[in-house]
């Protein structure tokens, strides 16, 4: 049986990089300073023979409501309500403080079974701050170090003693062994292996990245506010659209790197570019009021260049005057600053009045079944055939570059093969005529489109032997 475990704590007491042990992944941001976590993340854990969910958290601090602190303590809070138990983490070094015993009185209140931890008790140092945690109130205090993988043992015991029953090994049964194997059978047919569609969405500082996800999503689930920079980590969110799966990528602001010179911006940019890389669709959210700046015709780049689907969101559109004039000159300024993705798809949105969300959805999902599109060979060199003849490519120092056929060797994005002669020297330009002549023949806007060449014989040329 499964259950849910949030951290919690006060800043910089080791919450993250516990989290990161226990997923096996690096997934949280992790550096000295208080405060690098501030949304609730989840994954799912593994320790020993127990699997279950759990949630990382903001450090605990007092804060009003309108406030950053205040709204990230509202995020830990909604954990909290969401979670089966809570493990609430101390310093063990810096011993209990007046913190510790404010939060641990929260966490009493909230009823749920609780997990105490002194974290960062390894060596002479912490031992002080582990006897003081019996003080809380919370029971035995486990001794940890989640940065060395110390104690874990304990942590598994602390959790079996918490939640007895969801813990519980289940019991063996006759027909286990056959369950198992019939589950597991590559014909079983009625086992959904479905993934779900992963979507990044990515963007200047303060776009409203986190405002458009809560409102697709229906809830406050990620921090938002007019702050730059809220957003650190990558969180994933998982929601059905139209009983489809999708997981959608929060994350943080994407500035020029000559500008980023705080170590934590850099983390949480290299966090977003990897984002990026494992997502499907990337979600460009713009600020209709000032678009395509630098910065964003360099974030559409780089998801072309790592292959990725796009779909282009106008954000903030409910403070855009005369929406129909505007989005014309923004389609056109699209085709004109970006024609590398020529024929992106614009969705006019607002994170705070919630229009455009559907036809975004829709957006995405159709570039992405063109993302996944397969051209037969012979439909591709029915339109080569045509191609070449009205407008064969340029002779090169008086050679004649010959293009026999082509192929399409994958999908995700798009890869086609030219083979023939002379293929070195085929010009760049005639090479983004041919990626147009595609994009336009089969109806490809949105997605990345690549060319390799290859010299070699047409097997399909007739006479030949």
């Amino acid at each position: 049986m499964s259950f849910t475990l949030a951290i919690i704590g006060r800043p910089n007491v080791g919450k993250s990089t516990l989290f990161n042990r226990l997923v096996g992944k690096k997934l949280a941001l992790v550096d000295d300073r208080p405060g690098v976590t501030r949304d609730r993340r989840e994954g799912e854990a593994h320790l020993a023979d127990l699997a279950f969910t759990i949630i990382d958290t903001a450090g605990l601090a007092e804060g009003a409501g309108p406030t950053l602190e205040g709204r990230m303590r509202a995020q830990t809070e909604a954990a909290i309500g969401a979670a089966d138990a809570i493990l609430f983490m101390i310093d063990a070094r810096a011993g209990v403080t007046p913190d510790d015993k404010y939060f641990a009185a929260l966490v009493r209140r909230a009823g749920k079974p609780v997990a105490l931890v002194a974290n960062k008790a390894e060596g002479k140092k912490g031992e002080a701050g582990v006897l003081e945690a019996y003080d809380l109130g919370l029971g035995d205090p486990v001794p940890l170090s989640a940065e060395h993988g110390e104690g874990l043992a304990d942590l598994f015991d602390a959790l079996r003693l918490a939640l007895p029953e969801a813990t519980a090994a289940p019991a063996p049964t006759e027909t286990g062994a056959e369950q198992v194997a019939i589950s597991d059978d590559e014909d079983g047919g009625d086992v959904d292996v479905t993934k779900p569609l992963r979507i990044a969405v990515v963007g200047r500082p303060n776009a409203g990245k986190s405002t458009l996800i809560n409102a697709l999503i229906g809830e406050d689930r990620l921090l938002t506010g007019p702050e730059p920079g809220i957003t650190r980590d990558s969180i994933g969110v998982d929601f059905r659209w139209r009983e489809r799966g999708v997981k959608l990528f929060d994350t943080a602001g994407l500035r020029k790197r000559a500008r980023v010179v705080d170590k934590l911006e850099k983390l949480a940019g290299a966090d977003a570019l990897r984002a990026v890389r494992f997502s499907e669709v990337v979600v460009l959210l713009v600020d209709s009021n000032t678009p395509f700046e630098k910065q964003d015709l360099a974030i559409a780049d780089l998801a072309a260049r790592e292959g990725r689907a796009i779909v282009i969101a106008l954000g903030k559109w409910d403070l855009v005057d005369n929406a129909a004039a505007q989005l014309a000159h923004l389609r056109e300024a699209a085709e004109r600053l970006l024609p590398q993705i020529k024929g992106t798809q614009l969705v006019p949105v607002s994170g705070v009045t919630g229009s455009g969300l559907d036809a975004l959805m829709r957006a995405v999902v159709k570039v992405h079944e063109l993302w996944n599109m397969r051209i037969s060979t012979a439909r591709l060199n029915r339109w080569l055939e045509t191609t070449l003849e009205e407008t064969p490519p340029p002779a090169v120092s008086g050679r004649r570059i010959k293009i026999r056929y082509a192929t399409q060797a994958k999908a995700r994005p798009p890869h086609f093969i030219l083979f023939g002669a002379q293929l070195e020297a085929l010009p760049t330009s005639y090479e983004r005529f041919l990626i147009n002549g595609l994009r336009r023949a089969f109806d490809l806007p949105g997605v990345p489109i690549r060319i390799s060449m290859k010299a070699g014989e047409n097997p399909y040329a007739t006479g030949k032997k």
